[in-house]
């Protein structure tokens, strides 16, 4: 009988309903989406601290007998605004998974699982028992059934897209910004920067030419230390827009689409013409 495909259909929801089997493994997979996002924000932040000390650096030379104070770090001030808005980003990203354990546990609640549960009977029972199913009926089991199962369904395909696609991408991009954290931390940390040196005593040629090979070595050594924390910095440059791909995909297109397809999925079935019973 045609008919009979009614029942594992209903046995199926109310299983999912209760059981939510669904919702554990959705769970899991959003809280290791957070754990994720968590982890590139506090990287950002590490990175921002890095850059701000690099920047807040002095360096002292004295070329010709003339002090002259540089603060090669501001230099970074571009690349720290980047790192700013990418830290604001991992945390909009976090909340957005945040949201979706909320959404998954409201779904989970009992009442949604009781009012679903007792349409699906009267839905089942209609289709059973009569050659003409009450629209407004279908369309209020195909709605609970979206309300139930949507954003488990979402965040399951959503993790896995991210396995699929992005996750050597996050990988990549993740071990570079904590590696450009500790270089620039390392390069521009405060005890590292050239040494005052004290002005020349006047003498004769040999000790001018000594002072100015002095003043310009010193020179060299603050362009060597401009030159590591552009490069530190740099070197992030690429990983962070590749990360905050990752989780605009994630966290924004990915969802939304998904989303979009199973609405127009529960369209097709309300809008579709119901099967007649034998």
């Amino acid at each position: 009988m045609r008919r009979l495909w009614l029942l594992p259909l209903l046995a199926v929801v109310l299983a999912g309903a209760w059981l939510a089997p669904l919702d554990a493994s959705a769970t899991r997979q959003v809280e290791s989406g957070l754990a994720r996002a968590v982890a590139s924000f506090a990287a950002a932040r590490a990175l921002n601290a890095a850059i701000s000390v690099a920047q807040g650096t002095e360096v002292a030379v004295h070329p010709a007998g003339v002090g002259v104070s540089l603060a090669p770090g501001q230099a970074l001030d571009p690349i720290n605004d980047l790192v700013e808005q990418f830290a604001l980003l991992m945390l909009g990203a976090s909340v957005s998974f945040g949201v979706q354990l909320a959404l998954i546990k409201m779904g989970a609640f009992w009442a949604v699982s009781l009012l679903l549960s007792a349409v699906a009977l009267a839905w089942t029972w209609a289709t059973w028992r009569e050659r003409s199913l009450p629209l407004w009926l279908t369309r209020l089991f195909v709605g609970l059934l979206l309300v139930r199962f949507a954003v488990p369904l979402v965040a399951l395909g959503n993790e896995a897209a991210f396995r699929l696609f992005l996750s050597e991408d996050y990988r990549a991009g993740q071990a570079t910004i904590e590696l450009s954290s500790r270089e620039i931390a390392s390069a521009g940390a405060p005890g590292t920067p050239v040494t005052p040196e004290p002005a020349p005593a006047p003498g004769g040629l040999g000790e001018k030419l000594q002072n100015w090979w002095d003043s310009a070595a010193s020179k060299v050594d603050v362009s060597k230390r401009l030159d590591e924390l552009k490069e530190a910095a740099g070197g992030a440059i690429d990983d962070i827009v590749r990360l905050i791909v990752v989780f605009l995909l994630q966290t924004v297109v990915l969802p939304l689409l998904l989303l979009w397809g199973l609405l127009r999925l529960g369209r097709a079935l309300c809008e579709a013409p119901p099967a007649k019973p034998p």
